[in-house]
């Protein structure tokens, strides 16, 4: 059994569409010594326009990209990239796997070529199921840098190089004689495919876990959530005609709000010194929320002239 750890880089990248310009290969044993490894560069026929993955700073890719005008195209390789990816004596592998399957499968439609059909393994959802993390990816360039593997961002055969160098180095930490498919076994991790255009991912039971738990957390919040504005709507009829909060309108945050026994103790407080509630932050004059909290809510309310308080200065204030 071979392994074969793959890499793309496109000249261009929509949601509809992308443009091969390099496939790097790195074609190994299980013992991961290199038989072959190559980089086959593809002329995408068209211009490079590359962003980051906020859509806003270019990135420049280490090509002359002049020299990719006298390269083949697309479907003067794809015989020797479908027999790489599609050998059934090879486990095939990426970083983040499915970005690169998918540029296959736009080029493979754009040239009306056969879909590729193949089932493969990812370097990055195998570092977060070792790691048990599933609440964001890391890239190429952060597992190698802890690993200690060294190489040059972004050219498609030294990312396939470094891919292979981080799935060695996993393997090693396991222990001697360890190989991928006895990490896959060990992470009951199952191989993404391509077959007929379609694309599934891999996946794990640690994965299918963690995504059952994070669904009850939000389950749970939006039970919490709606508990406490039927609180308020309700306790809002008892509001005091007079006091300190007259014609003042109050906002609690959302992590405030399901902390439901204390806002619906600062909420009554509020409504019996005559406070409104307010849903909306960037109407209120006063804003309650936990220390070290972020985001567009609290924004709206720092860039307007609402009083910001944490729980425990409105409890002070109302002197409860």
């Amino acid at each position: 059994m071979k392994y074969l750890f793959f890499d793309i880089e496109c000249s261009v990248v929509s949601k509809n569409g992308a443009k091969i310009c390099a496939f790097g290969y790195c074609l190994t044993d299980e013992q991961f010594h290199i038989i072959e490894k190559e980089d086959i560069l593809i002329n995408p026929q068209g211009g490079f326009h590359l962003t980051d993955r906020k859509g806003t700073q270019g990135l420049v890719l280490p090509y002359e990209y002049d020299n990719f005008k006298k390269c083949p195209t697309f479907p003067q390789v794809a015989d020797k990239i479908y027999g790489l990816l599609q050998d059934s004596d090879t486990l095939v592998l990426g970083h983040a796997t499915m970005n690169d399957v998918k540029y296959l499968n736009f080029e493979s439609k754009r040239f009306s070529l056969p879909s590729f059909c193949f089932s493969f393994a990812d370097t990055q959802f195998i570092y977060m199921n070792k790691i048990r993390e599933f609440s964001r990816q890391f890239g190429l360039g952060a597992i190698a840098q802890e690993l200690g593997v060294e190489f040059v961002a972004h050219r498609a055969v030294d990312d396939a190089y470094a891919t292979m160098k981080i799935a060695e180095a996993m393997c090693k930490a396991e222990g001697e004689g360890v190989t991928l498919y006895d990490l896959l076994r060990m992470y009951d991790i199952k191989l993404g495919k391509i077959e007929k255009y379609e694309m599934t991912p891999p996946t794990s039971a640690a994965q299918i876990a963690y995504k059952r738990e994070v669904e009850r957390h939000k389950e749970e919040r939006e039970r919490k959530k709606a508990e406490f504005h039927i609180f308020a709507d309700r306790e809002k009829r008892r509001r005091a005609k007079e006091g300190r909060l007259k014609n003042k309108a109050v906002c609690f945050s959302h992590p405030l709000e399901q902390e439901l026994p204390l806002s619906k103790k600062l909420l009554t407080a509020a409504f019996a010194e005559a406070a409104f509630f307010t849903s909306r932050a960037e109407e209120c004059d006063i804003y309650v929320c936990f220390e070290g909290e972020s985001g567009p809510r609290l924004k709206s309310v720092q860039n307007g002239k609402a009083r910001i308080f944490t729980p425990a200065e409105f409890s002070a204030y109302l002197g409860v």
